[in-house]
């Protein structure tokens, strides 16, 4: 069980973080409440914060498939 509920949120921040890559706003977070939610909020914001450090878009898919988080 432990490990279905991890993979709900890697695959959550993943989401958020292509999300953000995509250039979409971040209220379109399908999640209302909860852990999901914070980990797609804080795969968006990271997204966020690599392209204004910077990263491009072929490194930010790079480091998302590093994190095996999709």
């Amino acid at each position: 069980m432990k490990r279905q509920k991890r993979d709900q949120l890697e695959r959550a921040f993943g989401k958020g973080y292509q999300a953000g890559i995509d250039g979409r706003s971040r209220s379109i977070c399908p999640h209302e409440t909860g852990l999901t939610r914070q980990q797609w909020m804080s795969g968006w914001r990271e997204s966020r914060t690599d392209q204004w450090d910077g990263f491009n878009r072929m490194a930010q898919i790079q480091k998302l498939s590093n994190l095996h988080y999709h």
